[in-house]
């Protein structure tokens, strides 16, 4: 069994070791906007009744819209992490996997844990014959690396040449509409794109994701995944918030990230990176900047891989900016 993978989250273990109770701390570990919404009025059968066809259509047609798929309808399902679980099926024995690093780690953990050598890759021109999976997060976490849709189709059609697969990850991709691929995602044979919802809606409680992919890897999606994988409120919640003002949503996300890096550059941290719900800073003293951080109940994402990177997710308004801003001048960095 491979070892667990540090994730953003862990408020109650925070808590429990710098003391606090989890509501008293401020979580910028994660990459979700903090600013509630408010959830639409849905119909209370979905709480009710197991998860209605015309629900699902709902939302996989709302999907479309707003992902700018077409025709291609974007499957639900309950979480991407849901589905990065299944990609190890989509492999044959014997080949190999590469993956755009450093990023997400749960793609390497998945398909380490299935059995398959896994290549850290930088470039395109390193994706080879022998990989029959290649997985690129763009934009990328924690880096920010943003590549064009140029890029990436030549990509898939590098994997394509033999007889390979590319997953794109748009997870942050909600805030630069002009770099996905997910139009092309149910035309092309050998093109995945993962679009989580709960980040940029700031409802990463639902759990729900979406797969736009050719019909056949789509339909293999949901016979892995079972009947009613996605809960009907989750359903009909996306449906509703992805036909409404999401423009209203991405300013308030953008007016944030405006004030979570003011706060940073003005405590003098050097900005490695990011995307519109996070960013990535880089300091010799980044593990004990960490702690000294949760002394002061505030929670970041420190990398075992890299010990000079944070990552900081956006405060929820400007009294969260002050609170960061008093403790990183108590910090002295």
């Amino acid at each position: 069994m491979t070892a667990p993978i540090l994730h953003g989250g862990g408020v109650t273990e925070a808590a429990a070791r710098f003391g606090g109770t989890p509501a008293e701390w401020l979580d910028l570990s994660t990459g979700i906007n903090p600013c509630l919404i408010s959830l639409p009025a849905i119909d209370p059968n979905v709480w009710h009744r197991l998860p209605d066809r015309h629900v699902e259509e709902a939302a996989r047609l709302a999907a479309s819209r707003y992902y700018g798929t077409g025709d291609a309808m974007p499957l639900p399902v309950p979480g991407t992490q849901a589905a990065i679980q299944l990609l190890p099926r989509f492999v044959d024995a014997g080949r190999r996997a590469a993956i755009f690093a450093p990023t997400y780690g749960e793609y390497a953990r998945v398909l380490s844990a299935a059995g398959f050598a896994v290549d850290s890759v930088q470039r395109a021109g390193d994706l080879a014959a022998a990989h029959g999976l290649a997985v690129v997060v763009n934009p990328n976490n924690p880096t920010g690396r943003l590549l064009s849709p140029e890029k990436i189709l030549a990509m898939a059609g590098a994997m394509k040449a033999h007889g390979g697969l590319l997953v794109v990850d748009e997870a942050f991709g909600d805030l630069e509409p002009d770099a996905s691929v997910a139009r092309y995602a149910g035309t092309s044979d050998n093109l995945i794109v993962f679009r989580s919802f709960g980040k940029f809606f700031g409802l990463a409680g639902l759990r729900l994701g979406f797969a736009i992919a050719p019909a056949s890897v789509l339909a293999a999606f949901r016979e892995w995944l079972g009947p009613w994988a996605v809960s009907g409120p989750a359903l009909a919640i996306s449906a509703k918030l992805m036909e409404g003002d999401t423009e209203a949503i991405a300013r308030g996300i953008l007016a944030r990230k405006a004030g979570l890096d003011t706060v940073l550059s003005a405590a003098g941290l050097k900005i490695a990176g990011g995307t519109g719900l996070f960013t990535l800073v880089e300091s010799e003293r980044a593990c004990e900047l960490h702690t000294v951080l949760c002394e002061a109940h505030i929670l970041t994402r420190k990398f075992d891989y890299n010990p000079h990177w944070l990552r900081i997710g956006l405060t929820p308004d400007e009294n969260g900016d002050r609170r960061l801003a008093e403790a990183l001048q108590r910090t002295g960095v």
